[in-house]
């Protein structure tokens, strides 16, 4: 990246001015808009398996879909941005996925809705692939992990609002109407990243050939410091979706037999992750990455756990905690991505998301097989080996 001689006799953005105030705000809000665009269907898999008549496992490819492309697309968008701009891409990417989000819920069939959630996914990924590299750039060193802590954060309070707005409105309108607000809060955020956003300071476009691309991705493939953080955004993220993919499914049916916006409010553990994220962040830049991620994904064990026995006080706790303790982790990991890759940081950033949103559709498609032959016990049991091996590479990863 030409970036790399400036940057390190730069300053970037430190915590108190105003360039750190805009930048933190417009990524928290690119991060609101995007993961309302991924994830609000979330809530209302069951409404969607009703009224096309599809399985549990049907329904929620309208997520994993989504996040597949979105995966695929991660890594042509990071070198667009390498081309023609990190804050353009942002900022094109967040207005046409919120755009043609409205345009979903009236899909006559789950095939055009299938197929227009694919296409959504393409268009959200800009954001993602390039805000961490955005951050990095901009933001002075000693404060990245707290600027990256509020990214996530929006990432955290995006995907509640997504789920929670749609998930109360469909006590009162249809389920497209529901789905209908939800995107036009998305499209309302992706105007104030647009509008907020400081211009790049410490980036240079250039231009980057085929060639050039492919053997940057391998250099950072063949990095021991790097590929254990992309396997296991891999398989923490695959774990985190499966678990609230199917968790509607569960607390609709007995023993618990709860509402349709009860079940929606089960959505606001996501502001465990808002805080958990940005504390997290803190942690790490004070007493070092690897011991903070270590304890994080030790804690999603834990929380998972806990959402076994058919007590729904005990299921919460466990939710809440798990739900913490994944965007805790995930807040470290990719700081740490950011942190490792001195050089060509977008091809880095968009390799860990690469892994990351291909564990969510691949993975979180498969734990609907757990779910249907084994229940909740299956997804428990499922999710838990996941998040293990996610485990064994925060400890044994190389330093």
């Amino acid at each position: 990246m030409t970036t790399t001689a400036s940057t390190a006799a730069r300053t970037g953005y430190t915590p108190g001015t105003p360039g750190y105030r805009r930048a933190t705000i417009a990524l928290f809000a690119a991060g609101m808009t995007t993961f309302m665009a991924l994830y609000y269907v979330q809530a209302l898999l069951p409404q969607l398996s009703d009224h096309f008549g599809v399985s549990p496992t049907s329904a929620a490819l309208s997520v994993s879909l989504t996040t597949g492309f979105l995966a695929v697309a991660i890594i042509p968008a990071s070198v667009l941005s390498e081309r023609f701009g990190r804050v353009r891409i942002m900022a094109i990417s967040a207005l046409a996925a919120s755009i043609v989000g409205i345009l979903l819920p009236w899909a006559p069939t789950i095939e055009l809705l299938l197929v227009g959630r694919g296409l959504q996914g393409v268009l959200c990924a800009g954001v993602p692939a390039v805000a961490m590299a955005y951050l990095a750039e901009e933001i002075d060193g000693g404060s990245l992990g707290t600027a990256m802590g509020r990214y996530i954060a929006g990432t955290t309070i995006g995907g509640l609002t997504g789920r929670l707005i749609p998930g109360f409105a469909v006590d009162v309108v249809t389920w497209q109407w529901a789905l209908e607000i939800a995107c036009l809060v998305s499209l309302a955020f992706a105007i104030i990243f647009w509008r907020t956003v400081p211009a790049s300071q410490f980036f240079a476009p250039q231009r980057i050939s085929p060639a050039t691309t492919i053997g940057n991705l391998l250099g950072h493939l063949r990095n021991p410091g790097l590929l254990p953080l992309f396997l296991l955004g891999f398989v923490l993220m695959g774990g985190f979706v499966t678990v609230y993919n199917f968790l509607g499914y569960r607390l609709l049916r007995g023993p618990f037999g709860l509402s349709e916006a009860v079940v929606a409010t089960v959505f606001v553990m996501y502001l465990a992750g808002t805080f958990s994220a940005t504390i997290a962040g803190r942690f790490a830049d004070r007493w070092g990455r690897r011991p903070v991620l270590i304890a994080a994904v030790s804690s999603m064990l834990v929380g998972l756990g806990l959402t076994v026995p058919d007590n729904l006080p005990i299921v919460l706790v466990g939710m809440f905690v798990f739900t913490a303790a994944f965007f805790a982790a995930h807040s470290v990991a990719s700081s740490w991505v950011s942190a490792r890759a001195t050089d060509h940081r977008a091809e880095a950033s968009s390799l860990y998301l690469f892994h990351y949103y291909l564990g969510s559709s691949v993975v979180g498609a498969l734990g609907g097989l757990a779910f249907s032959a084994f229940g909740w016990v299956g997804v428990a049991t499922y999710v838990a080996v996941l998040v293990a091996a996610g485990l064994g590479l925060a400890v044994f990863g190389q330093e």
